[in-house]
C-alpha cells in the first residue's frame, strides 16, 4: 500500500517536473525569437541611418 503512494508521488512530482521544464523552454524559445527580432531591427535602423547620411553628403 505505502509503495503504491510513493509511486503516486513520485509520477505526480515527474509531472510537475515536466510541465516546468517545457515552460521554461517555450520562454527561452519566445526570448530567442525576440532577440533575433531585436538584431535585426538593429540592423534595420543602422543600414536606414547610413543612406541618409550618404543622401545628406
Amino acid at each position: 500500500m505505502h509503495m503504491r503512494l510513493d509511486i503516486d508521488v513520485q509520477r505526480l512530482e515527474t509531472e510537475k517536473l515536466r510541465k516546468r521544464k517545457n515552460k521554461a523552454d517555450e520562454d527561452l524559445d519566445s526570448l530567442k525569437t525576440d532577440y533575433k527580432k531585436l538584431r535585426l531591427s538593429m540592423r534595420t535602423a543602422r543600414v536606414c541611418q547610413r543612406v541618409e547620411v550618404k543622401r545628406v553628403s
